[in-house]
């Protein structure tokens, strides 16, 4: 579908406050979310009236927009933290989406209704050429951006070859993942991820070639405690956005 040609000279620049100079460059990888779940067809129901869904239907919703609406806190997490800690080469995206058969995509892509079907219709399996193909088409594009000091990050599962096996032929040892993910389930990641955006303050990465990729499962992330006044501004916000 040509997406990520759209996007490589309008690449998401990194927000954090380090020196650019200290940090090495980074890109980061998003895992999809699953198009074919209950919050996906809410979403895509015909004649929904809530304002995500409207808006999909009547000129586009930002693909980050809608995987976060869909999958909820782990993509939220995803976007937020890559967002966050990108540092790309010159001219590259710091943040990409894996999509199950549209290649990788930017999160400020607008999509359709249409769009969100044709771009979910595969299975995310490495065996499945409608997704591979354009996987390994728009991976390959992005490594020649990329220089030789880029590390690739996935933020996905990296216990199954479906993102693995496609991307580690092509990015070799620059891909690699948070070694805090080892042992978590997708929500304790999601909150991870929220907490680091929210302290300024960086996983760990460690090769996927190399690396760990289970783990015992860790303790719970202790609970943070949200003012009284900022749930209600939270609140309001979302009944504005809903309406």
């Amino acid at each position: 579908m040509g997406y990520y040609l759209e996007v490589r000279d309008h690449p998401i620049k990194p927000k954090s406050k380090r020196s650019a100079a200290v940090r090495a460059n980074r890109v980061f990888l998003l895992s999809p979310a699953n198009a074919a779940g209950k919050r996906a067809q809410l979403l895509l129901r015909e004649g929904a009236m809530f304002g995500l869904a409207r808006r999909l239907r009547n000129g586009g919703l930002p693909l980050g927009e809608a995987f976060s609406f869909i999958s909820g806190l782990y993509f939220r997490g995803k976007l937020a933290y890559a967002s966050a800690f990108a540092a790309p080469p010159d001219r590259a995206p710091g943040v990409l989406v894996i999509t199950a058969c549209g290649g990788l995509m930017s999160p400020d892509a607008l999509i359709t209704q249409s769009d969100l079907c044709e771009i979910s219709a595969a299975p995310v399996d490495a065996s499945e050429p409608r997704y591979r193909i354009p996987l390994e088409r728009d991976a390959r594009r992005l490594h020649k951006q990329l220089g030789k000091n880029c590390e690739v990050v996935l933020l996905g599962s990296v216990a199954t070859p479906k993102y693995v096996e496609p991307l580690l032929a092509i990015f070799g040892d620059k891909l690699v993942f948070p070694t805090e993910f080892a042992g978590r389930g997708d929500m304790s990641r999601g909150g991870l991820m929220l907490r680091c955006v929210r302290e300024k303050v960086e996983l760990n990465y460690v090769s996927i070639a190399t690396g760990e990729r289970h783990g015992p499962r860790p303790a719970k992330l202790p609970k943070i405690i949200v003012s009284r006044s900022t749930q209600n501004h939270s609140k309001s916000r979302a009944e504005r956005s809903s309406r």
